[in-house]
Order: structure tokens, then C-alpha cells, then sequence
């Protein structure tokens, strides 16, 4: 199994320095954003896409420190009924391109949010069967624009051997194993997801439980991120609008690895993910707003060191 770390946790850092830094750690591959909602801080796509020796150039200073790209992040809001819809599917469309260039063979996404009708302007993200309209909305959503807009992505990716890794994520219509499956089940086997233990937890959900149930054959990249429910869940439950900062008072909070989950809690993920078949890479996504970027980064990549090293000792491989 592979260590990597998405490079958006040192946004603060430059491209060189922080392909040394990873490779210091002994990691295996990075993932690189591109947009939409990451700042873009190692790579630029429209530059890459118009330079094969730029391409070539970032290709080489990887092989120098002995690092793969595991996947580029094209993560935004493609179905979004206003403008920022057309150039994130655009980012997408782009991301696919660059990939095959790379010779990088997966781009995760998100899924995308839609408003609830024709007339809306902002996404609607229904999480609840009532009101009776909240299904309406629901399934004019999916039939649509999230089907419709797969539709057509899905094979771009197919025709260059790019697979699309969806990402489960709150205010997007994939955002658990169930409403992944259903996206699966109308695509095929073009997407696949890009399971990030930190939002099920948040949601209420067991990152153990939803590994079994969807196997490797669902499972395209894995990130590293935890969560850490507060005390203030108790009284207000895990549904927060608080800002990400400050972290005080939040009903959760993003954590490095073994902060929310234990360090044995994250080997029960390994030892899960190792049983159904994925031997692949855990990318890090650093987002917690407390520790220095590198302490947060290394204490993750020491925890799952210690339950790949483990898990591989109970479980031969």
C-alpha cells in the first residue's frame, strides 16, 4: 500500500519545496488540485496543457525525488446553475486531458450540485424525503442534470484509460456509498470513488462499514483525513454552519490521522481496505486548522505507516 499527500496542505509552501518535503517523508506520490476549489498552488492546468516540456519538466522533478502522481483533483461544482457550473466542467474536461498527458490514469471529482428546478439559481442539496417536495426536487435533480451530465463526461475519460474518482462529500449529490451506487449503477464502471473517511464520519457514518460494503471494484483512491466530533455534537448534532475557523465551538472538525479516528481505528481501515482488495494509495488531505501543516502531515504519515506496517503483519500480502 502507497502513502501520498494531495499538495493543497502546503499551499504556503512552492512546488520544490514541497516535493522535498514529501519525499523526506519517504511518500510514494502526490495529488495535485487544479481548481475550482482548490487555489491551484503546485500546478498550473492551462500551462501544462499548452507545454509538453513543461509537462516534462514536472514529470522529471517527480522522478528526481522518486514520486508518482496518484491523481489530479478537479474537484468543483460542474452542475452548479450558475456560472461557476460551466467552468468547473470545463476544469474536468481539462483535467481528463491533462491526465492522459501525464500519464496519469485517475482525476477526482465531485459529483456536483444542481438547484432543485429549472428556475433555481443556487445548488439545493436535499437530505431529507420531507416536505413532499424535497423528492421532487430530488429526482428532477438526477434525471436531469446529474445523469445527463455523466452521461457525457464518462466516456471522454473511458476513450483516454482515465477512470473518475467521485469524491463523497456534504452539498453534493454523491455524498455516501448509497447515492455513489446509484451514480455507478446509471454510468458504469468508468467512475469509481474517491473514499474520504473524514465527511461519513461527520455525517454519522463508519468508514469500516462503507469500505466493506462497496470492495475494490468501487474503490479508485482513498484519502487520508480524519475527523473529530466535539462535544458540541451532543447538544446540536454534527449539522454545523459554523466557519471551518475558529474551531472552537464547532460541532466537528477536521484532525490529522489519529486525532479523531484512533491510531487503532485507522488500522482497522487498512487491515478493511487490504481484505477487499485495494493495495493502493492513501493521499493525505491535510485541513486541519490548529497544527503547523508539516507536524499535521508527518504525525498522518506516522500513523499510517504504524497501520500498514500492522496490518500487513496480521494480514500477509
Amino acid at each position: 500500500m502507497k502513502i501520498g499527500l494531495n499538495t493543497d496542505g502546503l499551499a504556503d509552501l512552492g512546488l520544490e519545496e514541497t516535493l522535498d518535503y514529501a519525499a523526506s517523508l519517504g511518500l510514494d506520490c502526490v495529488e495535485f488540485g487544479l481548481g475550482g476549489w482548490s487555489s491551484a498552488p503546485h500546478v498550473d492546468i492551462g500551462a501544462l496543457l499548452a507545454s509538453a516540456a513543461m509537462r516534462d519538466q514536472l514529470l522529471g522533478r517527480l522522478h528526481d525525488r522518486k514520486l508518482t502522481i496518484s491523481a489530479l483533483n478537479a474537484s468543483g461544482n460542474p452542475l452548479h446553475p450558475g456560472e461557476i457550473g460551466p467552468n468547473d466542467s470545463r476544469l474536468a474536461r481539462d483535467a481528463i486531458t491533462l491526465a492522459a498527458e501525464l500519464g496519469v490514469s485517475r482525476v477526482i471529482m465531485m459529483s456536483g450540485l444542481p438547484g432543485g428546478g429549472p428556475e433555481e439559481k443556487m445548488p439545493n442539496w436535499i437530505t431529507s424525503s420531507w416536505p413532499p417536495e424535497a423528492m421532487k426536487m430530488l429526482e428532477w435533480q438526477w434525471r436531469e442534470r446529474v445523469i445527463p451530465f455523466w452521461k457525457e463526461i464518462a466516456p471522454l475519460a473511458s476513450a483516454r484509460g482515465i477512470r473518475l474518482c467521485v469524491e463523497n462529500h456534504g452539498r453534493q449529490c454523491v455524498f455516501n456509498p448509497d447515492s455513489y451506487l446509484r451514480l455507478r449503477d446509471a454510468i458504469g464502471p468508468t467512475i469509481g470513488m474517491n473514499l474520504d473517511p473524514s465527511h461519513l464520519i461527520w455525517m454519522g457514518g463508519d468508514p469500516v462499514a462503507a469500505i466493506r460494503a462497496l470492495g475494490a471494484e468501487n474503490i479508485y483512491h482513498f484519502h487520508g483525513k480524519d475527523t473529530r466530533i466535539e462535544p458540541q455534537a451532543r447538544m446540536n448534532g454534527t449539522l454545523d454552519t459554523r466557519h471551518v475557523v475558529p474551531v472552537s465551538g464547532r460541532a466537528w472538525n477536521f484532525v490529522p490521522l489519529g486525532h479523531g479516528l484512533s491510531r487503532r481505528g485507522w488500522l482497522e481501515i487498512v487491515q478493511v481496505l487490504r481484505e477487499v482488495g485495494y493495495n493502493d494509495v492513501i493521499s493525505i488531505e491535510n485541513e486541519d486548522y490548529m497544527l503547523e501543516a508539516k507536524a499535521a502531515i508527518s504525525e498522518s504519515v506516522d500513523v499510517l505507516r504504524f497501520a500498514i506496517d500492522e496490518s500487513v503483519r496480521r494480514i500477509p500480502v
